[in-house]
């Protein structure tokens, strides 16, 4: 008689991968129909000239925008001095030209909109989450509804367009900070030439990383409020959830907004060497 194989070992790893793809098709699912929602009630009336909608985005723009300016220009200026520091230890002072080049692919590539978006996540992704939550589980929301008032277009419209420009304006200040932090550094400790730092930064940039660097901008600004919304949205009835949602939002948060950085960074790659 032939013997049969157990694989019941296995059963409970493939288990647990596939209620993990299925929540991650879900999440999908469910953010790409709240993102539908909210463009499709961004261009029809009422949207963001009304003035209830109106000011709630002020409030986002605000909170998201205008309130983290001191801790990006910190972050900025700490992370460009390491790097030209850090560089100059490695090459010496006299290469003015790739210390500014090495500071565009490491700030302005890269770390400029990622270091944005994780602060702009750890401020207002959580706000984000738990605000929702406990208009939710206060009964706001469904008093919105009957009061014939969509949350799409009252709620989440305004936090995706002002956390959208937040991250935007935030990531132009990082970069310009970076640069002129890196410059002072590179200029009154290190004495490297004006003439050459700036000159290395000017060649390193192009059209292309100003086209990446936007669509970066733009994406991230997207996915945090979005991802945020929905972590709010899906409380349930008690309040021991909200911190929960918040938890979720920021995990989730991050984790998207790596992801997405690799991605575009991979395609932009791959584009220009095709």
């Amino acid at each position: 008689m032939a013997q049969t194989t157990n694989y019941s070992w296995l059963d409970k790893p493939v288990s647990r991968l596939g209620s993990w793809s299925l929540r991650r098709l879900r999440f999908l699912l469910e953010t790409g129909e709240l993102l539908g929602q909210t463009v499709r009630s961004a261009t029809s009336p009422p949207s963001l000239e009304n003035g209830a909608i109106r000011s709630v985005l002020l409030k986002q723009v605000y909170f998201s925008g205008y309130e983290a300016w001191k801790i990006i220009i910190l972050v900025a200026l700490i992370l460009g001095t390491v790097i030209v520091s850090q560089v100059v230890g490695l090459v010496g002072g006299g290469n003015g030209s790739l210390t500014g080049k090495i500071l565009v692919w490491v700030v302005f590539r890269e770390l400029g909109p990622l270091l944005t978006a994780l602060i702009v996540i750890a401020r207002s992704g959580t706000a984000i989450a738990a605000e929702l939550g406990s208009m939710k589980i206060n009964g706001e929301l469904e008093a919105l509804e009957l009061l014939g008032i969509p949350c799409e277009r009252y709620l989440i419209l305004p936090r995706i367009v002002g956390v959208t420009a937040a991250v935007t304006v935030l990531t132009i200040y990082f970069v310009l900070t970076a640069f002129v932090g890196g410059f002072l550094i590179a200029s009154l400790v290190h004495h490297i030439p004006y003439d050459p730092f700036v000159q290395g930064i000017v060649s390193s940039i192009g059209l292309w990383e100003i086209a990446v660097l936007a669509i970066k901008t733009l994406a991230f600004g997207v996915a945090i409020p979005i991802i945020c919304c929905h972590a709010g949205l899906s409380v349930g009835t008690s309040a021991t959830e909200i911190p929960q949602a918040a938890t979720r939002a920021v995990i989730t948060s991050l984790f998207s907004i790596v992801l997405l950085d690799g991605l575009i960074t991979i395609l932009a790659t791959m584009l220009t060497q095709s």
